[in-house]
């Protein structure tokens, strides 16, 4: 089935472009676009698209069932509408289209409810698989912020104790693999540092996720930030 989206952004060029690559995606099609908060309400109800992507310069959100937003904005006004529009729609899906990597700014918006983070120099393919997370329940968060969401996180928490590792049912060596997954690192080069084969990497990535019950890598990062077993020296 198709997933119909409404483009949000007081750029027409910016709209354009997200079109344009939307356009390459199989299953998707842009059913809408809106300049301002206004018409996000009006075209939101009149079109009630499947997924808004939402640039957050806008001063007025609609209810939304999944969210692209941009934090692109130098002020705290987008945070603003993303708390305000999860706590009127706590169990809407809430991606950011950023082109920020502020550490400070990534962290505040996924403590505010954002399910994701995706940057603006972003590819198609990225893209794609940003809003198939979130079709699926998960969470995305780009590669290329995971060690800047990793070491922020870690800092508002030093000073605690980690958990012991039986306290997640997984073994060392999962442990040491689910590390190096959340840092960021591929199956080839996790294979190759550990001098594993492939397909045991694969199986052991498998198992973690299956046992966590956790799909997705963004969900890794922030089960492994929360739970303390990565630190800023690993």
């Amino acid at each position: 089935m198709t997933c119909s989206l409404l483009l949000v952004d007081d750029h027409a060029l910016i709209r354009a472009g997200v079109r344009a690559l939307i356009l390459d995606i199989p299953g998707y099609s842009v059913i809408g676009e809106a300049s301002d908060g206004a018409q996000l309400l009006e075209q939101f109800s009149a079109l009630l698209p499947d997924i808004v992507l939402l640039d957050l310069s806008m001063k007025h959100t609609g209810g939304l069932d999944i969210v692209l937003l941009d934090l692109s904005m130098k002020h705290t006004g987008g945070l603003d509408a993303l708390q305000q529009l999860k706590r009127a729609y706590p169990k809407c899906k809430v991606l950011i289209l950023s082109m920020h990597t502020d550490p400070e700014l990534i962290m505040r918006a996924l403590e505010a409810g954002a399910h994701g983070y995706l940057l603006k120099d972003t590819t198609a393919n990225e893209l794609e698989h940003a809003l198939l997370a979130l079709r699926n329940n998960e969470r995305y968060l780009s590669p290329a912020i995971a060690h800047t969401v990793i070491n922020q996180a870690l800092i508002h928490h030093q000073g605690s104790s980690a958990p012991a590792a039986h306290s997640h049912n997984l073994t060392a060596r999962q442990l040491e693999i689910l590390r190096l997954i959340v840092r960021g690192k591929s199956t080839r080069e996790i294979a190759h540092g550990l001098g594993l084969s492939i397909k045991t990497v694969e199986a052991h990535r498998s198992q973690i996720m299956k046992r966590l019950q956790i799909f997705d890598v963004a969900g890794l990062v922030l089960f492994a930030v929360r739970e303390q077993i990565i630190s800023l020296d690993d």
